[in-house]
């Protein structure tokens, strides 16, 4: 039974609510959210995560058991998707249109987006050119809270002597995403795997006549997928 007022939840909990559908996104095969590692995500303190939790399991957006978890109900999941949905589509108005950097627009998408209206966020979309992925590539959730599902796997893992196109990059770290896009290498850009070395050492790919090096742990936050994967159904 949902107890809250029209107005939906508060922006503290939308951000709550968005952090854990990603964490269970990203991890599909564990049902359970830990509070501990929502803690970490948002880098408040466990008592905080509890007191959160109690008011979103009153407000009937998660359930909660004790040593296992939480997991978002359905409503919870929609309004966790809603709001990632306005946090993406900022991020690409900012980039698209205002012509910000990627490096530049978490944390401003993270405050406008909590505040935006629907409609607002509707124009940003059309004079974006209604995007499917975020700056980052991450998938954008439709207008009726349906996330795409994506299907990729980390450059460090990826197959050499085979082409594949950046799918997302897994990082907010303003230099890392400088250093890549100053490299060209973003999401949707298509290149080969000439040579992976052995032993977690540097990876060689080749795109537009060049080649690029850059080393293990940058290739793990950079995500691949095949040509016809990334461009979601």
């Amino acid at each position: 039974m949902r107890h809250i007022d029209d107005d939906g939840p508060s922006a503290a909990m939308q951000e709550y609510l968005a952090e854990a559908y990603r964490i269970a996104y990203s991890n599909p095969e564990h049902p359970y959210i830990s509070t501990s590692a929502l803690a970490k995500v948002l880098g408040v303190s466990d008592p905080a995560v509890t007191r959160m939790v109690t008011r979103m399991k009153k407000a009937g957006y998660l359930s909660h058991e004790p040593y296992r978890g939480i997991q978002l109900t359905p409503l919870g999941e929609r309004e966790a998707l809603l709001a990632i949905r306005r946090h993406r589509l900022v991020e690409r108005f900012l980039v698209d249109v205002l012509r910000f950097g990627w490096d530049e627009v978490h944390d401003d998408a993270d405050e406008l987006g909590a505040v935006v209206s629907d409609s607002l966020v509707a124009r940003m979309e059309v004079m974006a050119g209604f995007p499917r992925r975020c700056p980052h590539g991450e998938p954008i959730p439709n207008a009726e809270g349906v996330m795409p599902r994506v299907s990729d796997q980390p450059l460090s893992e990826a197959t050499a002597q085979a082409d594949h196109v950046i799918s997302r990059v897994n990082s907010h770290d303003s230099e890392r995403l400088r250093y890549l896009g100053q490299l060209g290498l973003k999401p949707g850009t298509r290149f080969r795997l000439v040579e992976r070395a052995p032993f977690n050492g540097p990876l060689t790919l080749e795109f537009n006549g060049q080649r690029v090096v850059i080393g293990h742990e940058l290739a793990q936050v950079v995500r691949v997928c095949e040509e016809g994967e990334f461009e979601l159904a």
